[in-house]
């Protein structure tokens, strides 16, 4: 059987299509694979990201004045969150262009989206999108295969964020609002872009629920953030690798943030108002930061998922075809055919110079790199 030649270390891969970087190989090649790498980045990328962000932070400041009815249903007090999330937009817009333009990023953002829209995929596989979107996107299934405890940790910071989001949002941008007809309740109204939704007690369940979302949010975050915060500290291997800034700054802005917003609440009811300048102002500032700091951080992984769940779904439909792509030394599956003919056009962009090597299992790699050490490097010794 026809081998290729001895491939660099970085030809190994935990998983099929992860990873195309250049880490490891022969002394020499990774500085040179990098420059090859960065040469096929467009020059105008920068430029091109820059303008993505302006577009789309306009984008959102028309929208909170349209939103709110040219600023008639804003809340100056808010105004400190809704620049925060101006700012957002444009780190998120800039720093997603950044990353399609990578050539891999690039790849996989087309083959995801256009499986995504794909009607000929809507009609073989019509339940294949809302399965991708709920166990992948919603209920990350796939965390559940290495640690449940893991898992349970962050579907509570998962869901407690998205309930902040989904409240805190339209609240700061003056999407919708809460108005008392007696101006002192306990009757009021959610009105969203100044149409009446719904009317409610607010000395009732519904009331309480709905005036209370925030700290409901935070109760889900808390225990989440707390045991990942944990486990940086105890396990070993989340030792190893971590870094300060990007593993552990998040989950102590996520703890900050929930543990203020509840004093605030416990200040109002229990203590009459004491303290609650000051927990407003260190609750806003640490918003505030946490928002800023997602398009640079590890939260911006956020963003991304999306585009993941359309690379599944590209995978999933191909699987229905039988279109598995066998390891050229032990016959194992190792993905879809067009998902390693995908891989392959990657590395061949960056230049990488050993993209047959995603014909073979992982097995398979490091089997056929030890015995290339064997004959190669440590030839004629016992």
């Amino acid at each position: 059987m026809t081998e290729p030649p001895e491939p660099p270390a970085a030809a190994e891969q935990s998983e099929p299509g992860t990873r195309t970087g250049t880490s490891g190989g022969p002394p020499g090649q990774g500085p040179s694979a990098v420059a090859r790498a960065a040469r096929h980045l467009p020059r105008s990328v920068s430029g091109r990201a820059t303008l993505a962000g302006a577009v789309v932070s306009g984008l959102l400041v028309l929208a909170i004045v349209f939103g709110s009815r040219l600023l008639h249903d804003f809340d100056s007090a808010l105004l400190p969150y809704a620049v925060a999330t101006v700012f957002l937009a444009f780190g998120v817009a800039h720093r997603y262009t950044v990353w399609v333009s990578a050539p891999g990023a690039r790849r996989l953002f087309r083959k995801g989206w256009s499986s995504l829209f794909s009607a000929e995929n809507f009609r073989r596989t019509p339940a294949a999108l809302p399965k991708m979107t709920a166990t992948y996107l919603g209920f990350q299934k796939f965390l559940g295969a290495r640690s449940h405890a893991r898992w349970a940790a962050h579907q509570l910071i998962f869901w407690g964020c998205v309930l902040a989001a989904l409240i805190t949002f339209p609240l700061t941008w003056g999407w919708f609002t809460f108005t008392s007809g007696s101006g002192s309740g306990p009757g009021y109204e959610m009105r969203v872009w100044g149409i009446k939704i719904l009317g409610f007690d607010s000395l009732n369940f519904l009331g309480w629920v709905m005036f209370h979302g925030l700290d409901i949010a935070a109760v889900l975050v808390i225990p989440g953030a707390s045991y990942f915060l944990w486990r940086r500290m105890k396990d070993r291997g989340a030792i190893t690798g971590q870094r300060f800034a990007y593993d552990m700054v998040p989950l102590l802005a996520l703890i900050i943030i929930s543990v203020t917003g509840l004093l605030l609440t416990f200040s109002s009811i229990f203590l009459h108002g004491g303290g609650y300048e000051f927990l407003a102002i260190l609750h806003m500032v640490s918003v505030v930061f946490t928002l800023i700091y997602i398009p640079f951080g590890k939260f911006f992984h956020i963003v991304q998922r999306p585009a993941a769940v359309g690379m599944q779904l590209f995978k999933y439909t191909d699987r229905q075809d039988d279109e598995v792509f066998p390891c050229r030394r032990c016959g194992e599956a190792i993905d879809t055919g067009p998902y390693v003919e995908n891989l392959r056009g990657t590395m061949r962009d960056l230049e990488l110079g050993f993209d047959a090597w995603t014909e073979y299992c992982p097995r398979c790699k490091r089997v056929l790199r030890g015995n290339a050490y064997l004959t190669q490097v440590k030839k004629g010794f016992k």
